[in-house]
């Protein structure tokens, strides 16, 4: 009997385990989605306690700014009317620093801030060096001439004449850093004497000269605090909430984030939309499919046709307009009016006609197209790599003689990439509290909803095993031969067998 007892009572232990764990797994069915929703929601807004405010204010991910330059090989031809030929030149690499300063937290649930870039040359990832040289079309001299295409006649003499005193030319040799951070040239000061405002700069002309150690505007964004549904979208940037380069409303709008952080919980509809300073514009990259950056799940966001189309072929970007082959921004009228256009490199994704107006350009998508890889419950970015092309717009100018006889062609000057992916000690901390953390609770809701399933079962089969003995004991045994009967009823068969009365008494 006492063994029987502890049986009964390791069994009611088994049993009441087994309810525990059940009752708990179910709580962390229904609980566990709330509870990581509400972790998520408190680690991505913008506020000091957030686990990721710090990879906010200094991003934490090593970025990297890779330029290709197009060599142009034959100039003298180019003069005398003939086909442009380039050759791509590069990566020239730079490892690029952001960090934010001024941060401000206003009352209105937003924060504004000033984001500085500085850029450090990595000659171990370049193929090259800063002092190559490289022959490109001269900015300054073809964007002038064209701004002074319908101007009076003298004027573009005088104008030819000072070329001519400065030693201008339609195309020029630089080196690599004169090209990306800035060269004296006399023509700059000769511009800003006579027609001042015709150049934002003062100083040196570089393509990235601004962009060095300096800030991309003010940027007021949503913190997510008291309202999640903005979270991070820009609410104004250099303290206007649209902008005015372009013809359209809906082109000037300022829409999405400032491209750092989205909106957490991402679904295959979603887009990521972001306002880029140096595009003057705001983007919008679309769904393209699931993938795993390092054991943590990806959804990879690309660029959609219609980014760069022009206005007959995607009428809402007809707003950026005049427009010319579609997959070709013109940026113009943010470019201090210079002939410039925006597009991805090589001409991908655009019209075949420009890439078959240059000789030396390949496009393909393994190595022109852009994406970007986010998690989607977070919506912050494990690996980026954003690829644009800048080109000028050249044509002989009547009356300028620096442009001879240049044809119109749309000629690339040079393209470049800025790719980050988080790593190391960031990565490992991202990955084991917003991901395998949410990954242990899931899995062991189950788990403890399948072991309080099994121990409940425990008590339920030593129950039926210990009463089925005692049940067979208690039922009636049936002999075969009618002697060994045990049946009450006995007499009663046997004396209607014999054909005999029964008695009564008996």
């Amino acid at each position: 009997m006492g063994s029987r007892s502890r049986a009964r009572r390791v069994v009611a232990a088994l049993g009441f385990a087994g309810l525990l764990c059940a009752v708990l797994g179910v709580i962390m069915i229904v609980m566990v989605p709330s509870i990581i929703k509400q972790q998520v929601l408190k680690n991505v807004r913008i506020d000091p306690s957030s686990l990721s405010f710090n990879m906010w204010k200094e991003i934490p991910v090593p970025f990297y700014l890779s330029v290709y330059f197009f060599d142009v090989i034959n100039p003298r031809d180019i003069l005398q009317g003939q086909r442009p030929q380039v050759r791509e030149r590069g990566p020239y690499v730079y490892r690029e620093f952001r960090h934010k300063s001024n941060i401000t937290f206003n009352d209105n649930d937003t924060v504004s801030f000033l984001e500085y870039r500085s850029f450090q040359f990595q000659p171990d990832k370049s193929r090259g060096l800063e002092s190559d040289n490289i022959v490109m079309p001269n900015i300054l001299v073809l964007s002038a001439a064209m701004m002074m295409e319908n101007g009076p006649m003298s004027l573009k003499l005088i104008m030819t004449l000072a070329f001519s005193t400065l030693g201008e030319r339609a195309f020029m040799n630089r080196t690599v850093s004169e090209i990306m951070w800035g060269y004296e040239d006399p023509l700059i000061h000769l511009i800003n004497k006579y027609f001042p405002n015709m150049f934002p700069f003062k100083g040196k002309f570089g393509l990235f000269a601004e962009l060095n150690n300096s800030d991309s505007g003010l940027f007021t964004v949503f913190t997510g605090v008291k309202n999640f549904s903005r979270i991070h979208l820009v609410d104004k940037w250099n303290g206007v909430s649209k902008v005015n380069f372009w013809h359209s409303d809906q082109c000037n709008m300022i829409n999405g984030t400032s491209g750092q952080m989205w909106a957490p919980f991402m679904t295959p509809e979603s887009s990521l939309e972001f306002y880029s300073p140096e595009a003057c514009r705001s983007m919008k990259l679309i769904y393209k499919e699931q993938g795993v950056f390092e054991g943590i799940p990806t959804f990879r966001f690309v660029a959609p046709n219609t980014l760069f189309a022009n206005g007959s072929v995607y009428p809402p970007n007809e707003g950026f307009c005049p427009c010319r082959e579609s997959g070709i921004q013109n940026v113009s009228t943010c470019r201090f009016n210079a002939p410039l256009f925006l597009s991805h490199p090589h001409f991908y994704n655009a019209d075949p006609v420009l890439a078959e107006a240059v000789s030396g350009l390949h496009p393909n998508p393994e190595e022109h197209s852009l994406f970007l890889d986010v998690h989607p419950v977070t919506g912050i970015p494990m690996n980026c790599s954003v690829k644009l092309q800048l080109s000028l717009y050249i044509k002989s100018v009547k009356g300028i003689g620096q442009t001879g006889k240049i044809e119109p062609v749309i000629l690339p000057l040079m393209w470049f990439g800025e790719s980050g992916a988080m790593e190391g000690e960031t990565l490992q901390t991202f990955y084991t509290q917003l991901v395998l953390m949410p990954k242990v609770l899931h899995y062991a809701q189950y788990v403890l909803l399948a072991l309080g399933c099994v121990l409940l079962l425990i008590p339920i089969v030593y129950q039926i095993r210990s009463q089925g003995p005692k049940d067979a004991a208690s039922q009636p045994r049936l002999a075969t031969q009618p002697d060994q009967l045990s049946s009450p009823y006995t007499p009663l068969l046997q004396d209607s067998l014999s054909g005999q009365p029964t008695n009564p008494e008996v």
